[in-house]
């Protein structure tokens, strides 16, 4: 398996590419359709349609990868990780419907911020994103935990949708400073208001936040995407059920382990 997913990010990082007259590569757009058309077909609950669509998108990246280059390493193991997990979630018998949603989002998200320049579908998340954060930060400084906690595990859920895309888009150093106060928001429990100290320390991961938003230019919301975000008047957001952070750290953690694994 570590062999496999190692040939797989070699295979992507290979070899000039076609470009089309807008701009993007050819090869690029059409994987990224092919996520569009699995996203549908989980969306659905056609998964058997989804898991043929996932592997169709493997067999032509191998042939679109012949010859040209793709994706630098960090894009390919990103596209890599997505992709498994998009598989693995069409695959389970026993994973919840709105979990499947969510990894076939991410694995999606990741191959639209690929193929588009200014206007990737992550960033019109910019509102639920910084409504939840705002609601977080207002709950500590009222030192309300059960609120805190509440608005903190909805936020953490949707920046753990976005980060794989995100990261297709942010600069690493601009990522790195971002995760650093998500850890501090993460981490800090209000059993009464916050201090001057932790107000300025949420202050400055709400500017950070609006900088990544304010940096990417958006075009008109994607229907499907708005599917995802809203159904019968709340957010299908399967994480927002448990803490969202944990997973997300998780996923950062196994990426690291195999970005060190792959260096040896």
């Amino acid at each position: 398996m570590k062999l496999k997913y190692f040939l797989f990010v070699l295979l992507l990082v290979s070899f000039p590419v076609q470009v089309l007259a807008n701009g993007r590569p050819a090869a690029i757009e059409q994987l990224d359709t092919l996520s569009d058309d699995a996203f549908q077909m989980v969306k659905n609950q056609r998964y058997e349609d989804a898991k043929k669509l996932l592997n169709y998108f493997s067999e032509q990246l191998q042939t679109m990868s012949a010859g040209r280059f793709l994706f630098s390493v960090d894009e390919a193991r990103i596209v890599a990780m997505s992709r498994d997990e998009a598989m693995e979630a069409v695959a389970s018998p026993t994973m919840e419907y709105t979990e499947k949603v969510n990894k076939v989002t991410r694995f999606r998200l990741v191959m639209d911020a690929l193929a588009t320049s200014s206007d990737p579908l992550w960033a019109e998340l910019e509102d639920q994103v910084m409504g939840s954060f705002s609601g977080a930060k207002q709950a500590a400084v009222e030192g309300n935990p059960a609120a805190f906690h509440a608005s903190v595990n909805s936020f953490l859920s949707l920046y753990d949708l976005i980060y794989p895309s995100m990261k297709i888009d942010v600069h690493a150093d601009s990522i790195q400073k971002l995760n650093a106060k998500v850890e501090f928001l993460s981490a800090f429990s209000p059993s009464k208001p916050a201090s001057e100290l932790e107000r300025a320390e949420l202050d400055a991961l709400g500017t950070n936040l609006q900088n990544i938003f304010d940096g990417i230019e958006e075009d008109e919301a994607d229907p499907s995407l708005w599917w995802v975000i809203f159904s019968t008047g709340g957010i299908i957001i399967l994480t927002l059920s448990y803490v969202g952070w944990k997973k997300y750290k998780a996923d950062k953690e196994t990426e690291q382990k195999r970005s060190i694994k792959l260096k040896d």
